[in-house]
């Protein structure tokens, strides 16, 4: 019987590595996730969106000199796709399409990826978080943007976002 000890031992210590590992690797909400990409030039931190009838998901791209751009998806009529929009400096209450198309620095279809390179749409609010966030352009739209340059930031993020973290 003394034998057994150190086997229950063992066995009983790597259960609890095992149920710690899978705790601590949890889903995450879209509502909740926190993205950034490779150069650390942006974060994404997506936001609960509450109860929009257009806009499915909203968050913020934060870019360095305290650059901040609100996004928000809305899915399209049709063939449906999460069609993403970024604003900078966007006037507050009612706007004209004017005013709105002049303020906005992105849009496109916003995909996501897994592990497996496997690709997708963007989810909606209440599903996991995808473990990186594809935005087509990004860098290139962003740079040509009235945010970039002198008085806005200054390092351009690249189109493809892995998920960082969540927020509590």
């Amino acid at each position: 019987m003394q034998s057994i000890s150190p086997i229950i031992g063992s066995l009983a210590g790597l259960l609890a590595v095992l149920f710690a590992s899978s705790t601590s690797h949890a889903a995450c909400p879209l509502e909740l996730a926190v993205y950034g990409d490779p150069e650390n030039a942006a974060e994404i931190d997506f936001r609960p969106t509450g109860e929009s009838a257009a806009v499915t998901n909203t968050f913020k791209m934060v870019l360095d000199n305290g650059v901040v751009l609100d996004g928000i998806v809305m899915w399209t009529e049709g063939v449906a796709r999460p069609h993403g929009s970024l604003m900078y400096k966007c006037p507050a209450g009612d706007v004209t399409g004017d005013e709105l198309a002049a303020c906005t620095v992105w849009e496109g279809v916003i995909y996501s990826a897994d592990d497996q390179g496997n690709i997708a749409l963007l989810p909606g609010e209440g599903k996991d978080a995808p473990k990186k966030l594809i935005l087509p352009d990004l860098g290139a739209s962003l740079q040509m943007s009235a945010a970039y340059g002198a008085n806005g930031f200054s390092k351009v993020p690249w189109d493809v976002f892995a998920l960082k973290g969540c927020q509590e």
